[in-house]
């Protein structure tokens, strides 16, 4: 038997996959990528492959610059990597 944490994260990436694309499921996959501080001082949206983050202020904007490469592979295994490329951060 293997333990819940070992699977988790991927059967949670093929549910959310699976979903029809919306910005509710955006919404979701951000806050399970970046956590619920990131995501309540965030917003987001997919604009032609690209997801366009817009932080609440330049302190937020400057978290994200930092994990942008982190960020954006755990958005690509939850969505697909053929529906996000980029990662474009606004303050």
């Amino acid at each position: 038997m293997e333990p819940f944490q070992k699977f988790a994260p991927a059967l949670l990436a093929e549910i959310i996959r699976r979903q029809p694309a919306s910005p509710e499921r955006t919404a979701f996959a951000w806050s399970v990528a970046v956590g619920p501080a990131l995501a309540r001082a965030t917003t987001v949206e997919i604009r032609n492959r690209n997801l366009i983050v817009t932080a609440r202020d330049t302190r937020w904007a400057r978290e994200l610059e930092r994990a942008r490469g982190t960020i954006l592979a755990r958005v690509q295994v939850l969505l697909g990597d053929d529906a996000v490329k980029g990662l474009y951060i606004n303050a």
